[in-house]
């Protein structure tokens, strides 16, 4: 029968200084140890640096401890060991699998953790790591946690996610997430600030018609196709001009393109999918380097436009077949893919996708998606998908 084997976890704390790592291994090499697991975080100069170590015989715990204590001493450090016991089969990486719980604030207040933290022990799962994915302009937290079924816990934290003011997100670990490949995004407002029908409208003289079709339409509450047809009518005898003028006055959401540039650097595919209209969002897809561009298209004669919008229209389930186009020239599984949008008509793409995110969305969007984003910058999406405010602030120096 196999024994449980001795663990030693050497817990070293203070300012932090070059060399530390390798002088407590070095210390640590002159006994019959294994290394189990190393945990080291630097907050503001302090230092955490944890070794969890075990060994088959009874260790000479003494000798262990004055060499430790005599090398904390050395570099002004407090150490601290702590004896245990190990299962066979049991350490790291054992046991159920494990999910990414990302937390997201503006700001991120000590009660919204607690409650975060709260929920998930009391779901009987565990928090084996919590790491820093950015500080400014949100803050960015993100828990490695064991022992919980994602759908159970992400329906607890969502809770939470109202009641504090946050946002939370929980995802699958392992090589799931690392698997993204191709992200598509909705446009009017997600990936631009506007809604292009509209900022048509106001010049045609119905922008207030024309805005309470479109909030109607965005919360489910109307057919997309129709309500997209009644309000192109509208705009029928306005000059084809006024195209140029609504194209140079778009707004891109904050965080656009860092969002863009950064999953292009890491060999993402990028599409996007409107209800809006291909004379206005092809050239945006082109300025920014988007790989793919689905919407409408408005029929011109004489200069002018007709107020009619030509077939196929980029409804609900347009954007979903749009987004099965992409994978498909792109060459992944829809598993590989993440969906972004804020209305109804993104439904379709938000539940086919992968992962699916509500940004700023309508509440039907957020009930329905993977995880809701409720902050104006588009980039905290790259925190979803693990990436660090500090990784790409280095990546876009280094490119400088």
């Amino acid at each position: 029968m196999n024994q449980p084997r001795i663990t030693l976890l050497i817990t070293l704390t203070g300012r932090d200084r070059p060399g530390v790592t390798s002088r407590l291994f070095g210390a640590l090499a002159r006994f019959p140890l294994s290394v189990l697991d190393i945990e080291q975080v630097v907050i503001k100069g302090r230092l955490v640096l944890g070794v969890l170590t075990s060994c088959d015989e009874p260790p000479d715990l003494t000798a262990i401890h004055r060499a430790v204590t005599a090398l904390a001493a050395d570099l002004g450090l407090d150490a601290e060991i702590t004896t245990g016991s190990a299962e066979p089969g049991q350490g790291p990486g054992s046991g159920s699998g494990q999910l990414h719980v990302t937390v997201l604030g503006s700001p991120l207040l000590p009660a919204a953790i607690a409650a975060v933290a709260g929920r998930i022990a009391a779901s009987g799962a565990n928090i084996d790591r919590i790491t820093r994915l950015a500080s400014d302009p949100v803050t960015c937290i993100e828990l490695d946690v064991s022992g919980a079924e994602p759908a159970p816990l992400r329906t607890a934290l969502a809770q939470v996610a109202a009641d504090r003011g946050v946002d939370v997100a929980v995802q699958r670990g392992g090589l799931h997430r690392r698997a993204m490949r191709l992200i598509v995004m909705d446009v009017d407002s997600t990936l631009i600030q506007d809604e292009v029908i509209d900022l048509l409208a106001a010049r045609a003289g119905c922008a207030a018609e024309v805005a309470k079709v479109t909030e109607s339409a965005m919360r489910g509450e109307l057919d997309f196709a129709a309500s997209l047809r009644e309000r192109t009518a509208l705009l029928a005898g306005l000059d084809a001009s006024v195209l140029d003028t609504v194209r140079g006055s778009l707004r891109l959401t904050p965080g656009a393109r860092t969002l863009i540039r950064t999953l292009k650097r890491l060999g993402y595919k990028c599409g996007i999918v409107s209800g809006g209209f291909t004379v206005v969002i092809e050239p945006l897809a082109t300025s920014l380097g988007i790989d793919y561009a689905a919407a409408n298209t408005l029929e011109i004669a004489g200069g002018k436009l007709t107020g009619r919008v030509l077939e196929p229209i980029i409804d609900r389930d347009g954007k979903t077949e749009a987004l099965r186009r992409f994978a498909r020239a792109a060459g992944v599984p829809l598993s590989q893919t993440v969906a972004v949008g804020d209305g109804a008509n993104d439904l379709g793409m938000i539940g086919a996708a992968g992962l699916g995110v509500a940004f700023n969305a309508k509440p039907v969007v957020q009930d329905a998606a993977d995880t809701a984003l409720n902050v104006p910058y588009l980039d905290t999406i790259l925190y979803l998908l693990g990436i660090s405010r500090d990784a790409v602030t280095a990546a876009d120096q280094s490119d400088t």
